[in-house]
């Protein structure tokens, strides 16, 4: 196996912060080499110099998402850290609802990966409003740096196993079988969901309008503190007053800093 130089990782750990907010540990040095040895290999590359110079070049943006797929965990499921679920089912919708000047609901799930976050909001989404549905523009905002994620969630194919713990009406009304082995999300609630590349360190944010909740939870694990709180501001100030954001429960924010309110473990609000 390729080694990697202190120079090396160095280059590769500043450019990756740099232009995409993930900090990488020194800690994190042999994962990260064990994880890029079979992309070497592929390239007949015999550097990590070489590899780095081939990742700042290449214009299509293919290999530093081959990249990043490799140094970040897309791991995910439905109904993940459940609380923050039911707690948008029964507090949230119902504050937005009743308080709506015109019918819409703007949710954002900022770090999608594989779409079972933005598509469970979907569901419950389609579940509160029920017939009331048709009036409301209550599309979900998908978004992640990965466009093979993005490719997979929006097909919304998922094995049978991975739905298996989701409510019984829920796999009746929202998903066909496919085979034995899969199943597909309906078109309904496909439809729901408006998946876009898009980098949390890009410098302008292209949203006409503030949302009434942001999802963006484990993503922040992958940065820096200085990096975290430039992005919890942006975060802010796209937040519509009254409006919520949640974050993953390996996360905080200093109740001391940030301008949300503390309202329950890894869930905030702008007052």
């Amino acid at each position: 196996m390729l080694s990697i130089t202190d120079n090396e990782f160095r280059k590769l750990a500043d450019y990756v912060k740099e232009n995409y907010g993930i900090y990488l540990k020194e800690e994190k040095r042999s994962l990260i080499t064990g994880r890029l040895h079979n992309v070497l290999t592929e390239k007949n590359m015999g550097s990590f110099s070489e590899y780095y110079d081939y990742i700042v070049s290449e214009k299509s943006g293919d290999a530093i998402v081959t990249f990043i797929d490799k140094i970040t965990t897309n791991h995910t499921f439905f109904m993940r850290e459940a609380d923050h679920f039911y707690y948008f089912r029964d507090m949230v919708l119902p504050y937005l609802a009743s308080t709506a000047r015109e019918k819409d609901l703007r949710i954002w799930s900022a770090g999608c990966s594989s779409g079972e976050e933005s598509y469970t909001l979907a569901m419950i989404i389609d579940e509160f409003l029920g017939k009331e549905r048709m009036w409301w523009d209550s599309k979900v905002l998908a978004t992640d740096i990965s466009v093979k994620v993005l490719e997979e969630a929006s097909k919304g194919i998922y094995g049978n196993e991975r739905i298996a713990t989701l409510p019984p009406q829920w796999k009746l009304n929202y998903f066909k079988k496919l085979d034995n082995e899969k199943s597909v999300l309906t078109d309904r609630i496909r439809n729901e969901v408006i998946y876009r590349k898009f980098n949390l360190m890009d410098q302008v944010f292209p949203f006409k309008k503030k949302f009434h909740v942001i999802f963006c939870r484990n993503v922040m694990i992958y940065f820096d503190n200085k990096t975290k709180w430039k992005l919890v501001n942006k975060l802010y100030d796209l937040t519509e007053y009254g409006g919520y954001l949640f974050i993953g429960h390996s996360e905080s924010l200093n109740r001391e800093e940030t301008k949300y309110k503390y309202v329950m473990p890894a869930v905030y609000r702008k007052e």
